[in-house]
């Protein structure tokens, strides 16, 4: 394994500290990136042009890089209420994460519906994005609202990690694929795939090359009657070996991200997930 090509990140948000300490901590613990939620202090809104050199100089001071901006949205990307101001939101946030030197931005997606093919056209022509008489399926929102973004992140050059897991690897994949965009892509998080029922190996390899983004965040089986739950990374029921190696075999380039949800030792499970994934991914540095 090229050890040039794996970096350990981490959602700086998963140590439930402010922002300032978290970047202390973050650093301490010898991770070369970090994850942010773009909310709060660091909503698009908020950073004007000399906050954002700003905080590029503060991440520098502390020798990390931004790995990727998440973008939480209230509803869904296939809801139809407040759509257009939904889409712009998600643009100033991807304007964010260019001006932060990521060009990546992490957005939730929900479950694929069943019904996922393009909205036929109309006999008087295609219609134009965004417009509708009246709320469309979920299917036809979901879609128009990906190609717009699409378009613009195409234009902005950033890319567009949407967080599956709700399907398997092989649906998101062909769901993908079907808008044509280069910037769209997937935000890889195995426990997600894990927990809702899917191989996340088998996830990882129909996903290939459209994944842009890796959270490590892992998950144990406790019963044999309850699902999974989130644990620390190496504690749970993944192959971290072999997930390593697989990303390797299909040349992702860029950030295992620790990301922890739950526990009451955030901390300290930070630190012993960085440990942990050290035996597999080296430091480096550039």
């Amino acid at each position: 394994m090229n050890e040039l090509h794996l970096k350990i990140g981490l959602v700086l948000e998963s140590l439930a500290l402010p922002l300032k300490p978290a970047l202390f901590e973050a650093a301490k613990l010898s991770v070369q990136g970090i994850q942010l939620d773009a909310v709060g202090l660091l909503a698009p809104e908020n950073l004007g042009d000399t906050a954002r050199r700003d905080f590029r100089t503060q991440l520098r001071s502390h020798n990390l890089e931004l790995t990727a901006l998440h973008c939480p949205l209230r509803k869904g990307l296939d809801s139809f209420e407040f759509q257009e101001q939904r889409i712009d939101h998600v643009t100033k946030a991807m304007q964010l994460a260019y001006d932060l030197g990521a060009k990546k931005l992490i957005l939730p997606m929900p479950k694929i519906p069943d019904e996922a093919a393009p909205v036929p056209e109309a006999d008087d022509g295609p219609k134009p994005h965004l417009f509708f008489s009246g709320p469309p399926p979920k299917r036809a929102t979901l879609r128009e609202t990906l190609t717009e973004l699409g378009h613009r992140s195409d234009r902005m050059g950033t890319w567009l990690g949407l967080d599956g897991g709700l399907d398997s690897g092989t649906a998101l994949k062909t769901y993908l694929d079907s808008f044509g965009s280069g910037s769209l892509g997937a935000n890889f998080d195995p426990a997600n795939f894990l927990m809702n029922g899917f191989d996340p190996m088998a996830s990882l390899m129909a996903l290939g090359s459209s994944i842009k983004h890796v959270h490590a965040r892992d998950a144990q089986r406790t019963s044999a009657s309850a699902g999974p739950v989130e644990v620390a990374v190496g504690a749970g029921d993944l192959d971290w070996l072999t997930l390593v190696a697989s990303l390797e075999a299909i040349e992702y380039r860029g950030f295992l991200s620790i990301e922890r949800t739950a526990g009451e030792s955030r901390l300290a499970d930070a630190k012993a997930s960085v440990a942990f994934l050290r035996r597999f991914v080296p430091l480096t540095r550039t």
